[in-house]
């Protein structure tokens, strides 16, 4: 790690135009000290051989060996480096998310965006890597969504209930929600072991959030912060089981 504030980055895209322009508001940040370009992954791997890089600002769609498949090369290194994303898609959001990503800057890169970038991968590298802060971090991922047209890391720990939007997801918060390009049952198998269950086909809570079950006219439901959510005929003696088991917990705790 460099000084505090002063990054050593690596910047990956194979198109030229797009590589260049990256490269321009990167080298005209304060907080970048070193700046290496790269064309494909190879190149990269050659540069991260031979230098020690802080951050790599990486393309996805890429010939040979894309982005996401660098990026999962990168994570096996014994000091990786943090990974921003830069694409003009949205459709790597659960894989970037599963990487532990530092951030997904959507193009065409604007400066504010990309300087408020910078700015997290700074503060993620300066504060001290205590084992249980390390351990926190990797319990409670992120996942990049689009607010006011930006992308923001939200984290798992921030959703409450999950509902199904065609291939799409709208995760709900306490203040809001968020529209993924994630099917729901993908979120389904990547979180049960984070306590989210499935109720419905249509629909994926926390299981600590679930206030009451009760039987309505239509069938079972869960109330969770306030909000009636159906519980289907298939889940429900599942889903009874669970929340048995995880009264029982606290019980003994």
């Amino acid at each position: 790690m460099t000084d505090r504030g002063f990054l050593r980055v690596l910047a990956v895209d194979d198109e030229p135009p797009a590589l260049d322009e990256l490269a321009y508001l990167l080298r005209a940040d304060p907080r970048v000290a070193r700046l290496h370009t790269a064309g494909d992954a190879t190149d990269a791997l050659r540069v991260l051989r031979d230098t020690d890089v802080d951050v790599v600002f990486l393309d996805i769609r890429m010939p040979g060996l894309d982005g996401m498949e660098l990026a999962r090369l990168l994570r096996r290194f014994a000091r990786p480096p943090a990974i921003v994303f830069v694409t003009a898609y949205d459709d790597g959001a659960v894989d970037a998310f599963d990487l532990g990503v530092a951030d997904y800057v959507r193009k065409p890169v604007q400066a504010e965006r990309l300087s408020e970038s910078i700015r997290r991968v700074v503060s993620a590298r300066v504060v001290p890597t205590h084992p249980a802060a390390l351990a926190r971090a990797e319990e409670d991922p992120t996942i990049p969504v689009e607010l006011a047209g930006t992308t923001r890391m939200l984290p798992r720990s921030a959703v409450r209930w999950v509902e199904a939007q065609g291939d799409y997801a709208r995760l709900h918060t306490s203040d809001g929600s968020h529209l993924v390009r994630v099917p729901l049952a993908t979120l389904a198998d990547r979180w049960a072991d984070a306590g989210f269950v499935r109720i419905h086909r249509s629909y994926l809570v926390q299981l600590r959030l679930i206030a009451e079950l009760r039987l309505a006219n239509s069938g079972y439901v869960v109330i969770v912060d306030g909000a009636e959510l159906p519980v289907s005929r298939r889940h429900t003696r599942e889903l009874k089981d669970k929340l048995v088991r995880a009264a029982k917990q606290d019980w003994n705790r």
